[in-house]
């Protein structure tokens, strides 16, 4: 096994790929699940924590009738705050991408942009910055992850489906990637 990615050879390459397979395919449900369990740890103002909130999103999605791509993305779609929450919504994306359609990646890329219709007036923003978007192929999912699923997420008295629920469809749309990034 070569010490530098320079002197790598295709045998060796292949060997490496097939191993970033095998781990990504087995580990990344629980990660996900492990990872969306860490955000009920953040509150950041509102009257739910962010587990409590993607919790009740992903509950609306699924009473909805939404396929496992959209449930997923919108308990997901708020899973970049574990590390940024003014990038969250490119953070999450990033981390969907593999998984799920192009559409569904960008409708939780830009997500805070079409949330801005309920909030960036009062923060100086244009509210109607999602409207930028409205050729785009993703639009209408967009709408209804935010308007339908996301907005409405935020009481404390709604009885959303406990997070292990969620490990059906979590672990159907992260075991099977659509792209194999190494």
């Amino acid at each position: 096994m070569f010490t530098d990615m320079k002197d790598g050879t295709r045998e060796e390459w292949m060997h490496i790929a097939a191993e970033h397979g095998k781990h990504q395919v087995s580990a990344a449900p629980k990660q996900i699940m492990e990872s969306l369990a860490r955000l009920d740890a953040i509150e950041v103002g509102f009257a739910a924590t962010q587990l409590g909130h993607s919790l009740m999103a992903g509950t609306l999605a699924r009473r909805s009738g939404a396929s496992d791509e959209e449930v997923v993305a919108a308990l997901c779609h708020d899973l970049g705050k574990l590390f940024s929450i003014p990038n969250h919504g490119a953070i999450a994306a990033e981390m969907l991408k593999p998984y799920v359609s192009e559409d569904i990646y960008h409708a939780v890329k830009w997500h805070q942009e079409f949330q801005g219709r309920y909030y960036f007036e009062h923060l100086g923003k244009d509210p109607e910055g999602r409207e930028r978007f409205r050729d785009e192929s993703w639009y209408a999912f967009a709408e209804k992850l935010v308007d339908e699923w996301d907005a409405p997420a935020f009481d404390p008295d709604f009885r959303a489906d406990p997070l292990e629920s969620f490990e059906p469809e979590v672990t159907r749309v992260f075991s099977n990637p659509k792209a194999m990034i190494t």
